[in-house]
């Protein structure tokens, strides 16, 4: 373990040390790419034990899961404690949280299952501390909280966003238009539908080098960086989106909170006073990309009380029908649908149909 972190150590003071301009740039790229091997070998290590560790894997319950990551003492076990009403013990004193303690509330019909993440310090992807099994689980969420202090919001911002991305999480971005195809031969070409300002042929070719990738076919169908051709190659990139929850403004001045204001994605709040919570679940809700859909038995009325939840991205009838239970699927007929998806109320759809929030479905089974 060690001589891998002394590996990464040494590489990122080389890059630290070269000046960035045209004529270092395919170098920089090399020393990216190894950086990058390096790092899937920390996460993964040989023994196949890269897993989280004992006490932090939770089982996933609800609709979606949301993790809240942050130094010890910002606040995360007390904002937890307030949202979720779980008892999470809370201390004046650093890493009170040493296990992943669960939490669900109800929001808008959906269940969010929240987990207070044990704090991350820094180096937490070279293995310190208990930070390799804490962002494993931060891999497996919907969301992301990274809880703040309002005192020192930014320094501690950048160490956090650092150790996530260390660990292949990359926050609020899309995966990379950028396509590769793998040959038997004919080398390396390279095709790009928009002007590049980092990458060329000579740069793609020493990056897939590293990777002993010498027959490829590769499409950038946007201005890529090195770095995203890498996050494409290595294949094991987990796109969350995430909001900055900043804590406690009661210790800070109005204009201080003005400018606070202008962090993208950030909620100022306060979890001792509970000022702003409603702001903060209310953009939770709109990250999180939910879709609510109504059961309408035949015959009855709709049941609004316990929607099924989908995610906007999986939102067709088939979805629908999975998440009720399997079976379905395969003895369904056609639907009926109420609301902004359809032009007619009801009307009869296929299991394409692409539902919106609050949609009404009612199911009919083949005879």
């Amino acid at each position: 373990m060690s001589t891998i972190v002394e590996k990464i150590a040494q590489i990122e003071a080389e890059m630290a040390r070269t000046q960035k301009n045209k004529a270092t740039a395919g170098h920089l790229g090399l020393l990216k790419a190894r950086l990058a091997k390096l790092r899937r070998e920390l996460i993964t290590p040989k023994g196949g034990s890269g897993g989280p560790g004992e006490g932090f894997d939770v089982a996933k319950t609800g609709d979606a899961r949301v993790g809240f990551v942050g130094f010890p003492s910002v606040g995360k076990s007390t904002l937890l404690t307030t949202l979720a009403g779980v008892y999470s013990e809370v201390a004046a004193y650093e890493f009170t949280t040493l296990t992943t303690v669960p939490g669900c509330i109800k929001y808008k019909g959906a269940k969010i299952q929240l987990l207070d993440l044990p704090g991350i310090i820094e180096g937490a992807k070279d293995g310190k501390g208990r930070g390799r099994q804490v962002i494993a689980v931060a891999r497996t969420c919907s969301l992301i909280y990274i809880v703040l202090d309002a005192l020192k919001p930014l320094q501690h911002k950048k160490i956090l966003e650092y150790e996530l991305e260390g660990f292949g999480i990359r926050l609020n971005k899309s995966p990379p238009n950028i396509k590769l195809r793998k040959k038997d031969k004919g080398g390396i070409t390279l095709q790009t539908t928009v002007n590049q300002s980092e990458l060329d042929l000579a740069l793609v070719k020493s990056i897939l080098a590293e990777y002993k990738i010498s027959n490829a076919e590769v499409v950038l169908r946007t201005d890529a960086t090195p770095d995203e051709l890498i996050d494409v190659v290595e294949g094991n990139r987990i796109y969350i989106p995430c909001i900055y929850v900043l804590n406690k403004i009661d210790q800070i001045s109005i204009e201080e909170l003005d400018i606070l204001y202008k962090i993208p994605h950030c909620v100022p709040i306060s979890a001792h006073h509970k000022w702003n919570l409603d702001d903060l679940l209310e953009k939770m809700w709109i990250y999180l990309d939910l879709t609510r859909i109504y059961t309408k038995p035949k015959g009855q009325l709709p049941d609004y009380s316990s929607p099924v939840v989908l995610h906007t991205s999986k939102n067709r009838i088939e979805d629908f029908c999975n998440k009720l239970h399997r079976s379905i699927a395969k003895e369904f007929k056609y639907a009926l649908v109420w609301g902004t998806s359809v032009k007619h109320q009801p009307q009869k759809v296929g299991k394409d149909h692409m539902l919106n929030d609050e949609d009404v479905v009612q199911i009919v089974k083949k005879v």
